[in-house]
């Protein structure tokens, strides 16, 4: 992929993001559409090397797509400024269709890289089944906090969005509670593409979320429903 012809465009499209401008640099588009195409499709063939359930996924299935839905939003700007991509086995990527942990990225037009793993937002009866599991293996949650490799690479889990107090249902003296309020079950990073070309992109990636198959082996073991 020509990491710095899409930075170009995607640059250019958040200074001009109208009908007009798109249409008009539509083949351009078109090209790099078709080059992340390829990437997500080399991405998915290499996670499933260490991730069996991701074989067999259709990559225009983690592709997002560039329109935005303004319907309800203040900004109405038409497109979106990044190219990104989220790969999980159902390929239903949205956080309100409840997946699963996904290998989530996006390159955006100021040259940024932006990499997750994990349940973004997940519906309440995903968010539920989650905490409970948490309840039920204590132990196991704690291991995955503790990774070094994913705490290398990633941190701890992000706190966007967390409750000030337990959700309904949980006692405050449970072990990980503050874990439990949290209200996404995921870990991100990011760093610069500068000097990248695609293989060492498709490196960064896969490395990290290599790291992060335990969060995502754990988040699958945890019940569909609560």
């Amino acid at each position: 992929m020509h990491l710095i012809d899409l930075k170009a465009y995607l640059s250019e499209l958040g200074e001009n993001n109208n009908r007009a401008w798109f249409v008009m640099n539509k083949p351009r588009y078109d090209i790099l559409r078709a080059e992340f195409l390829q990437l997500v499709t080399e991405m998915i063939a290499e996670i499933s090397k260490f991730d069996p359930a991701i074989i067999g996924l259709e990559p225009k299935k983690a592709l997002f797509r560039i329109n935005r839905d303004v319907r309800f939003a203040h900004d109405k700007s038409p497109y979106k400024t990044t190219f990104s991509s989220s790969i999980v086995p159902s390929g239903r990527k949205k956080p309100s269709e409840g997946g699963g942990p996904a290998y989530y990225f996006q390159m955006d037009g100021t040259g940024r890289l932006f990499y997750a793993v994990g349940e973004y937002m997940p519906p309440s009866d995903r968010l539920k089944a989650i905490r409970n599991h948490i309840v039920a293996d204590p132990k196991g949650f704690a291991k995955v906090l503790k990774d070094k490799k994913l705490k290398q690479y990633f941190g701890t889990l992000q706190e966007e969005g967390k409750l000030q107090r337990p959700p309904k249902g949980f006692d405050a003296d449970l072990p990980h509670i503050e874990q439990i309020k949290l209200k996404n079950f995921m870990v991100w990073t990011e760093c610069p593409m500068k000097g990248m070309d695609s293989d060492e992109l498709k490196k960064t990636l896969l490395t990290a979320y290599r790291s992060a198959l335990p969060l995502v082996s754990w988040l699958r073991s945890a019940p569909v429903s609560a």
